[in-house]
């Protein structure tokens, strides 16, 4: 089959590249969206990424072309309209899990990081200051972390905790028999909320779950405690955790995602002036810790992401359907 892959990055080439069976693959930086549907014309295919647009009028646009499939190389699948999809008969497929060790690590890592305060001791040392002052941490063993989401990543997350000797609360719509063999708690919310120390997000973004973490929510929160998302950009209102951060509510925020990260991830804009005034704001405080979207970002998810992403345009290209395909009827709920 004859793809078009935007949003190419070197990474994504070789993986693919490496994982390709026969397919004719053109590698196209550009994301995908309504001034650069027309890059796929001649195509049976697009790959696309996380910042990529799939709106109704870039799916209409993509029909017009002859396009069958949108082969995702991710997990989510927001960021495509699959009512529309279904209308003009495009195939969506996607990655369902490619290392959810990757990313619950990432998480750990942040965690780590923003109680140790070792991002801000990194700095000092090399400026020649090894003060201790502003540093102090917590021990994690004993600690009450909270899991919203116990699908694969949530449950490798609750292992790595349990591993930590932390309790674990968690908050799911279908409770995952591997995390209550381990000890965790299932719990309401709102008490998750209140109990715990650590709240990390392991979520899928629904409309249920879009802004899961607002004003109320925000308010459940246990003060001072610690918040992590390594999942949706929209699960977290980013003004809301803002007056979370200044009030002292929030005392400690670990962002790999961001609402208005298609603007700025992936992207080197090092030499440019930062636009975004909220992201900007959120920079300035001290006990947040931000990364561009790089908790998926080994080596071992790379080559996973590219043969499963490749085995899927094959299955389609053989049969017309795909295991991994999402409809607007049928989707997972948890990540």
């Amino acid at each position: 089959m004859k793809v078009a892959v935007f949003s190419t990055k070197p990474y994504d080439r070789a993986s693919l590249d490496a994982a390709n069976t026969g397919h004719s693959l053109t590698f196209l930086e550009p994301h995908l969206d309504a001034s650069t549907v027309a890059l796929a014309k001649g195509f049976g295919g697009v790959c696309i990424f996380v910042n990529d647009s799939a709106p109704e009028a870039v799916i209409r646009e993509l029909s017009n072309l002859g396009v069958k499939l949108i082969a995702l190389r991710c997990a989510g699948f927001n960021n495509v309209d699959l009512v529309a999809a279904e209308q003009y008969g495009i195939a969506v497929v996607r990655v369902p899990a490619y290392s959810p060790y990757a990313v619950a690590e990432h998480a750990v890592g942040m965690i780590l990081a923003l109680n140790r305060n070792i991002h801000r001791a990194f700095n000092r040392v090399r400026e020649g200051n090894f003060a201790l002052d502003g540093l102090m941490g917590f021990d994690l063993h004993g600690r009450t972390v909270g899991i919203v989401g116990t699908g694969k990543i949530g449950a490798v997350f609750a292992k790595i905790m349990r591993g930590f000797g932390c309790r674990v609360l968690a908050y799911d719509v279908v409770e995952n028999p591997e995390c209550q063999a381990i000890g965790v708690e299932y719990r309401p919310l709102n008490e998750l909320l209140r109990e715990s120390d650590i709240t990390s997000l392991h979520c899928p973004l629904t409309p249920e779950t879009r802004h899961l973490i607002n004003r109320d929510s925000i308010s459940m929160l246990k003060r001072g405690s610690m918040l992590i998302n390594t999942s949706r950009v929209a699960l977290v209102d980013t003004l809301a955790v803002t007056e979370g951060l200044k009030n002292g509510t929030i005392g400690y925020l670990g962002l790999d995602v961001y609402e208005e990260e298609g603007d700025l991830f992936f992207e080197d804009l090092s030499s440019q002036m930062l636009r975004d005034d909220v992201f900007a704001r959120l920079l300035t405080f001290p006990n947040v810790l931000i990364t561009g979207h790089q908790a998926f970002f080994t080596r071992d998810a790379l080559a996973n992401i590219a043969e499963v992403t490749i085995g899927n345009i094959t299955e389609f290209q053989r049969t017309g359907a795909c295991a991994n395909a999402v409809t607007a009827q049928k989707h997972s709920v948890r990540a």
